[in-house]
């Protein structure tokens, strides 16, 4: 009987930029488009990462799911700097590991 190999798991990870106060979807359309082209990017490059706009009742959010621990990358830099020009007051929270990691949300 052959043993079926699995594929390593990756940690999956989340985190979120909270912007004050309230933001419309319509004034963060630059930042929405950059968090889709980084998504394209990443599933071009098998990796895992998707942000996706959240806007709540007294504070918008970027919600970010990624296989990478790391908010010194490319995508990070160049979304906070998309919100210093939009000069809106931002602060991102810790990476946390997300219960019952799968490879699978690559396909997000």
């Amino acid at each position: 009987m052959a043993e079926a190999r699995s594929r390593p798991r990756r940690i999956i990870w989340a985190y979120a930029y909270q912007i004050v106060p309230l933001q419309t979807r319509s004034r963060l359309r630059a930042v929405s488009a950059l968090l889709e082209r980084e998504h394209s990017t990443a599933r071009r490059g098998s990796r895992t990462w998707v942000g996706r706009v959240i806007v709540g009742a007294q504070k918008t959010r970027i919600l970010i799911v990624s296989d990478s621990l790391l908010r010194s990358r490319r995508v990070n830099r160049k979304l906070e700097a998309e919100l210093k020009r939009l000069k809106v007051i931002f602060s991102s929270t810790k990476p946390v590991a997300l219960a019952g990691n799968t490879t699978s949300l690559s396909s997000c």
